[in-house]
């Protein structure tokens, strides 16, 4: 095959969390006094990490972004996910079949905190395919758009970036997976929180699908 490994994004490629994540900030924004219609959110959210958008929040707010408000957030968004989050169509029965084609050489390398992404996994039975080899943004120097998440996780594996393909859905992710020297394919949807087939492809994506279930066939 072309590729030695495959390294998946979370949010929006594995797991369906960025409408629940979403909407809880944008309650939780207008709560601090800057109101957000759901597509202005997920226009300027989606794929970042909310403590990255710092000085954003605080210019819109007039309020600083404490910790104590970023813990009350991943409580309030944790809660939402536990009783609602479901795996992407498809994905699922897609990683079990990437996890027999590569051996095991699969991996998550995400934007969010660990113990999200670990959480979602889990309560969508993919964690298994993925134990050892799940990777945070918040954890290295710097997080998507920058390329660190995924050269961690390239090494997880033992596989050179340059083989490794990268499953992405937003522009950050697609110019993080491109900057790791890595083949990305970018998955876009039809549905709300995923960037457009073009602005994937213009990030540097080499081909965009729409059905995670058809993710075996491509690599293969």
């Amino acid at each position: 095959m072309r590729f030695g490994a495959v390294l998946f994004d979370c949010d929006g490629v594995l797991v369906d969390s960025e409408r629940i994540t979403n909407g809880t900030l944008r309650e939780m924004l207008g709560e601090l006094g800057w109101q957000l219609s759901p597509e202005e959110c997920m226009r300027l959210f989606v794929g970042k990490a909310v403590k990255d958008e710092r000085a954003l929040i605080e210019a819109k707010t007039g309020q600083p972004l404490t910790e104590e408000w970023m813990v009350r957030f991943r409580e309030r968004r944790n809660v939402r996910l536990m009783a609602e989050v479901q795996a992407i169509a498809g994905a699922l029965d897609a990683v079990k079949e990437l996890h027999r084609l590569f051996d095991g050489r699969i991996a998550c390398g995400s934007g969010a905190d660990l113990p999200k992404v670990l959480m979602q996994l889990e309560k969508c039975g993919l964690l298994p395919y993925f134990e050892g080899r799940v990777f945070s943004g918040h954890d290295l120097p710097r997080s998507k758009p920058a390329p660190d998440v995924y050269l961690v996780a390239a090494k997880s594996v033992g596989v050179d970036p340059a083989r490794c393909l990268v499953v992405e859905d937003t522009i950050t992710g697609v110019t993080a997976g491109v900057a790791a020297g890595a083949t990305v394919f970018g998955y876009s949807p039809p549905e709300a929180g995923h960037d457009a087939p073009d602005a994937l492809r213009a990030a540097g994506a080499a081909l965009v699908f729409t059905r995670m279930a058809d993710l075996p066939a491509l690599v293969a």
